[in-house]
């Protein structure tokens, strides 16, 4: 069947906005959270997606009156997997259940999208400076540090990749393939847009101190090692041609220092008396090429992955046009 021109014409009626987050343990917050999102956006429907908390999170939302979805899986991962998967919607609004995001210019953010017609903005953190807890130094260095990382390897301009206050088109949630389970979510968030070259921007916002009794979740060192961890296998697996040639590269240069004096004394002698180095030398070199021809054998499926995303998200029409249900 022939697909009728207007069925992608400028969407006529209202964008369809949900507000999707994921909570553990956040019941001091979680009803300051959906009070300002039916402030700021009162049209947007509010899912909370508990992940298995042991206090009264659940219940808290439902009072307040937003959809709640349990999620047994812990992670915050976990939880956007499912986000995506059964929340229906033009456009996403993602946001930490702790409340240290200020929602009220969250209007602006998706002005932003449509008016760009993006797939992605990010509400980087500004500090509000009421407390110096808030957002401590070893974060905002650490965040540097990892934010530094990901745009050295897969380009782009982010000043803050790990926060957790984002807008998205359905065409990115609908081709996102979540593989993360924990905290490094926001780094294959941030990586998948780059991936697919998606258009996305930045905008600042306030980040304020959680509501008093309630507790970061946060672990500085575990998380910021499970960052990393992923920053290094999506090196590998998105960019494995420019990670086995590197490897190949230094295998080379160790080979070549070893067999230096090898050569050296043959050209001399007509003999190799050091057999075991000649052995190490040849066994290197071999590794070294086979380094080199797996890059290029993974870096041929990469790009298979890479097409594959790419045509299911070009199937999904932009925050600017209507979109299939």
């Amino acid at each position: 069947m022939t697909e009728h021109p207007d069925d992608l014409r400028p969407l006529q009626g209202p964008l369809r906005i949900a507000a999707v987050i994921p909570c553990f343990n956040e019941a001091l917050a979680i009803g300051q959270v959906i009070e300002e999102f039916r402030a700021a956006l009162p049209e947007a429907e509010i899912h909370v997606f508990d992940n298995n908390s042991t206090d009264d999170t659940a219940a808290v939302a439902r009072a307040h009156g937003a959809f709640v979805t349990h999620v047994a899986l812990r992670g915050k991962g976990n939880v956007a997997r499912r986000m995506f998967a059964d929340v229906e919607a033009d456009i996403y609004v993602m946001v930490d259940g702790d409340a240290t995001y200020d929602l009220s210019g969250v209007r602006g953010l998706i002005d932003r999208m449509i008016e760009g017609n993006l797939d992605m903005v990010v509400g980087s953190r500004v500090d509000a400076g009421d407390d110096a807890q808030t957002y401590r130094r070893g974060h905002r260095f650490g965040n540097r540090l990892l934010t530094g990382a990901v745009a050295g390897l897969f380009g782009g301009h982010l000043k803050d990749m790990l926060s957790g206050y984002r807008v998205f088109s359905r065409r990115y949630a609908k081709s996102f393939p979540a593989v993360s389970k924990g905290f490094e979510i926001e780094t294959e968030l941030t990586v998948h847009a780059l991936e697919l070259r998606m258009p996305f921007a930045e905008v600042p916002g306030l980040y304020r101190s959680r509501p008093e009794g309630s507790e970061s979740k946060l672990s500085t060192y575990r998380d910021g090692w499970r960052i990393l961890r992923t920053i290094f296998k999506l090196f590998v697996s998105e960019r494995p041609l420019l990670f086995f040639s590197s490897a190949a590269a230094v295998l080379v240069l160790i080979s070549l220092v070893l067999a230096e004096p090898l050569v050296v004394t043959y050209l001399e002698t007509g003999l190799v008396p050091r057999l075991p180095t000649a052995v190490l030398v040849t066994g290197t070199m071999l590794t070294a090429m086979l380094s080199f021809v797996c890059g290029i054998v993974l870096h041929t499926v990469t790009i298979g992955r890479q097409e594959a995303k790419r045509l299911r998200y070009l199937a999904i029409p932009g925050v600017r046009h209507r979109g299939a249900p």
